[in-house]
């Protein structure tokens, strides 16, 4: 059973089918998935979830589809971390990690979007789907279109770290390299999705795939106990992930599964491409597009498709938005993996040195729960930090060598 009810223009209001429709025709702002609430109100109790398998699909009734999911059964309900070393090591009080590094079945959170978008486009009709790409995305519509039957077309970037470029191969879609941006790489696929009959994830299923991104968000309140936290820390490309949290929050509150509350939203990006953060520093929703060039391809989109309503939810919330380089980009990486062992890519980084810098600066209370949202596996972008070591040194098998080398024990005081 479905609860949605109809698309609706985020800027003018302007109301549609539930349709495959790329954005308003009036002003092409971004379209959203709406629902009846009261319905699920009065016949969905909280306390049915508690039977529920432990996946995405547990808040099915503020998802956009009428029919069981095609794919992805089970993305989904990761790991919410307690992190005190990390903590300690950022001087703060109670910091979680939302760990989507380990989600089903291509380490991002990007698993959640796709698993809606492509079981949409099958309740659509469509055989063929595609995408563009910084590429986590990439990666889960090639997995999850192999695993349902559908041919892909994977645009990108053709700069992309080759991690990710072969992470999308290996699944048979068909990967087409672009010598571009991402913004250019989205404007062919707009163009493709006008001439054919296929189903492109961010362009004209844009509207469903988005609404994959709120289970994060119900998740973290039900992980925390049915409370929010009082801080959340995002990494931002085009913005959609930031939007759909907090409109998760703002549905369970408004479904009576939580007390009220009102958590600050703090938006994350590198320094190389920052329009999100560039506006809300300003104090200002308007985006100005910027050209790419920063380590973090994931983040690497230079005119964000949600951009101007992610700094009007990072300024609406009491938040902040900041940005860091690609140096403590690599560090905040780092500080990660050795004090809570978790490799994340290049967007963790800028998620936990961002986090750091907004508490230096005040701006982000350390005396106040946060959650800092991983996105995705470290295994991605080996790459970024693989100028960080050198090469281990080789020694024979002997117990006075080890000693030597790694206990400065010297060979004489040994024997």
């Amino acid at each position: 059973m479905s609860y949605t009810t109809h698309l609706k223009c985020r800027q003018c209001g302007r109301t549609y089918e539930i349709e495959p429709i790329a954005g308003c025709e009036d002003c092409w702002a971004p379209l959203e998935v709406i629902y009846d609430y009261e319905r699920i109100r009065s016949e969905v109790p909280r306390q049915s979830l508690e039977s529920r398998p432990q996946t995405m699909w547990r808040y099915r009734e503020l998802l956009p589809l009428k029919d069981d999911p095609w794919v992805g059964r089970l993305t989904g309900f990761t790991p919410l971390v307690p992190a005190p070393r990390l903590a300690k090591a950022l001087g703060a009080r109670e910091v979680y990690l939302k760990n989507d590094a380990v989600n089903y079945p291509t380490l991002s959170f990007k698993d959640r979007v796709v698993a809606v978008a492509l079981s949409k486009a099958r309740e659509f009709g469509f055989d063929t789907v595609g995408c563009s790409s910084t590429g986590n995305l990439a990666n889960s519509v090639a997995a999850q279109a192999a695993a349902g039957g559908f041919k892909a077309f994977i645009f990108v970037p053709a700069d992309l770290e080759p991690e990710k470029l072969l992470n999308t191969r290996i699944y048979g879609a068909t990967l087409v390299k672009i010598k571009g941006n991402y913004d250019q790489v989205n404007r062919l696929c707009s163009e493709i999705s006008q001439k054919y009959s296929w189903g492109m994830v961010n362009v004209n299923l844009r509207s469903f795939y988005s609404e994959g991104s709120k289970t994060f968000g119900y998740e973290i309140a039900e992980q925390l106990g049915w409370r929010l936290p009082q801080n959340i820390v995002v990494p931002m490309a085009g913005g959609s992930l930031i939007t759909k949290v907090h409109k998760a929050f703002t549905e369970l509150q408004k479904l009576g599964w939580i007390d009220p509350a009102a958590p600050k939203f703090f938006g994350a990006q590198a320094t190389g491409c920052s329009p999100i953060t560039t506006a809300a520093k300003s104090g200002n929703y308007e985006i100005i597009p910027q050209k790419p060039n920063t380590l973090v391809k994931s983040l690497a989109i230079g005119n964000p498709a949600d951009g101007f309503y992610a700094a009007k939810v990072i300024l609406e919330s009491g938040g902040a938005g900041e940005d860091v380089s690609d140096r403590e980009v690599v560090e905040g990486i780092r500080l990660l993996a050795e004090t809570e062992g978790l490799f994340a890519e290049t967007a963790g980084g800028v998620t936990v040195a961002t986090t750091r810098k907004l508490i230096r600066q005040g701006q982000l209370n350390p005396n106040e729960s946060m959650v800092l949202a991983i996105t995705g596996n470290g295994l991605k972008t080996v790459g970024a930090v693989s100028g960080e070591f050198s090469e281990a040194d080789v020694i024979r098998p002997r117990l006075v060598e080890f000693e030597e080398q790694y206990l400065n024990i010297p060979a004489a005081a040994s024997a």
